[in-house]
């Protein structure tokens, strides 16, 4: 643990206060809390600070944020940073009334139970209405299929011409095995370390409340932007998001927002770098049904269902094994490079002296974007026609519309994302999301899009037992969308904006 002293490195803007204060720093982060007086008000003594350290620790790199909890008027920037070795003990969390108001409202919406398969979208949904109303956001509720409803949180840019920016999270989260945590999922528990403990709290709750925290300073600073943000809030994602985005993108309410570009969920990073999600693997849920001989279970009977199953199976799984050794062996690969399979159930029989007369596997394959869908297609019919007599294949789940939104400075909005990422010294890795997002359902009505969830040093946990995401990462992500959100909405007209 460290100690540092910060002075302010430039001179305060109207509204913000003149401070010079020493406080304690973790190698991740802390919050602080002091008395000082807002210059908006002589009455108002309530700040609170929350300092960012960037590894490897120097002697000048670091962000603090410091706002007045009665006005919201606030001061960001890079602060020169000297350090001194202090005990650990100093660092324990404090109370509840010294925790960032923006980890505050986070915890707040981790406790509604947007659980799957009974979400509270209600609550969410009023969750969302009383945060326009704070905010001073238009608020729109579109309901796509009974009880599901998207929530749309807009404001409105200077130029109604250009297209719009869409941040699009989702509100359902997936169950939860209570037994194996070490809280309450639904607590959103923060141990003495700054951990929050919750289903939600990478996938994807985080994001949503950072988009509200970054669309809230940007507005108590005063900014406006050429181009409409909206926030959209939405159902279903972590079933598929058939009543949910699926049926958004073909709203006229959808096509009125007129998006331009969008931004959706990503995954965490345990390393320093960011991922950047440009493309997304197709999911195709495939369910093989194999018939054949029944009889007695003693007997050595031909052309059984099992037997036949058994042979597409094999098949399947080493292609499984193929792809697997194809990604192994080369470093530059990513897991959303290559298409995965595997098989999640097996239905058949009706006694143990029974043979039965069909039997049926079911497999989750994530096919990558470069793969000739056709042509994959006919080599599944070719493993059941293999297979034998009676051996079918039906689809569950089929997407056939992958897109790629570029990533080079021939896309005006990477050029704008990455440029901010740059100057904030954020490494990104783009790759190609493994699983399958609600951004499949926004690329393909020609809606260029980024998965992106600003979470890098944090272990991959989503849908995992004890999902949990440090207050500094959040905090910081806060910051990162503070940044990309002007550049974003500021991006000059393009063509398509007609």
């Amino acid at each position: 643990m460290w100690g540092c002293q910060a002075p302010l490195s430039r001179l305060p803007a109207s509204g913000e206060t003149p401070m010079s204060q020493s406080w304690l720093v973790s190698p991740l982060a802390t919050r602080p809390s002091f008395t000082a007086r807002c210059s908006h008000s002589t009455r108002h003594t309530g700040w609170r600070w929350c300092c960012f350290m960037e590894r490897p620790l120097t002697l000048t790199r670091g962000s603090s944020w410091a706002h007045c909890s009665y006005c919201h008027r606030g001061a960001t920037g890079p602060w020169p940073l000297t350090f001194q070795l202090t005990t650990r003990s100093a660092m324990t969390s404090k109370g509840p009334e010294e925790e960032h108001p923006s980890v505050t409202l986070f915890r707040q919406y981790l406790r509604i139970r947007t659980v799957q398969p009974k979400p509270d979208y209600g609550a969410a949904v009023a969750f969302f209405e009383e945060t326009a109303r704070q905010l001073g956001l238009g608020c729109q509720k579109v309901e796509v299929a009974p009880g599901y409803v998207v929530t749309v949180l807009t404001w409105p840019g200077t130029n109604p011409t250009l297209s719009s920016i869409l941040l699009n999270s989702h509100t359902d989260v997936v169950p939860v095995f209570k037994e194996h945590w070490s809280h309450d999922p639904f607590e959103a528990f923060k141990d003495s370390e700054g951990y929050i403990y919750a289903r939600g709290a990478q996938d994807m709750k985080c994001v949503s409340i950072q988009y509200l925290e970054a669309v809230r300073r940007l507005k108590v600073e005063g900014h406006r932007f050429p181009r409409t943000i909206h926030m959209t809030f939405v159902p279903d994602e972590e079933v598929g998001g058939h009543q949910g985005m699926e049926l958004f993108v073909q709203r006229p309410e959808f096509h009125a927002l007129r998006a331009g570009f969008a931004l959706d969920e990503g995954i965490a990073n345990p390393t320093d770098a960011f991922t950047v999600f440009y493309s997304e693997r197709s999911p195709w849920w495939v369910r093989v049904t194999s018939t054949g001989r029944p009889g007695h279970a003693s007997r050595f009977m031909e052309d059984t269902a099992a037997e036949k199953l058994h042979k597409v199976v094999n098949s399947i799984l080493a292609f499984r094994e193929k792809e697997w050794q194809r990604l192994q062996s080369n470093p530059h690969l990513k897991e959303g490079s290559v298409t995965s399979v595997n098989l999640t159930k097996l239905e058949g029989g009706v006694a143990y002296n029974v043979i039965p007369a069909t039997m049926s596997a079911s497999f989750d394959f994530r096919v990558a974007p470069d793969v000739d869908f056709k042509a994959f297609e006919e080599q599944l019919q070719s493993w059941c026609q293999a297979a034998g007599e009676g051996v079918t294949l039906e689809f569950a789940q089929k997407w056939m519309h992958p897109q790629v939104t570029p990533t080079d400075d021939s896309n005006p909005w990477w050029a704008a994302f990455s440029r901010v990422c740059k100057d904030m010294n954020l490494t990104l890795e783009p790759e190609i999301m493994p699983a399958a997002t609600d951004n499949r359902y926004i690329r393909a009505v020609g809606v260029p899009a980024l998965g992106f969830s600003p979470m890098n040093r944090t272990p991959v946990l989503l849908h995992d037992h004890d999902e949990r995401l440090h207050e500094a990462v959040f905090l910081r992500g806060v910051d990162i969308y503070t940044r990309l959100l002007p550049a974003l909405a500021s991006v000059p007209a393009l063509p398509s904006d007609s």
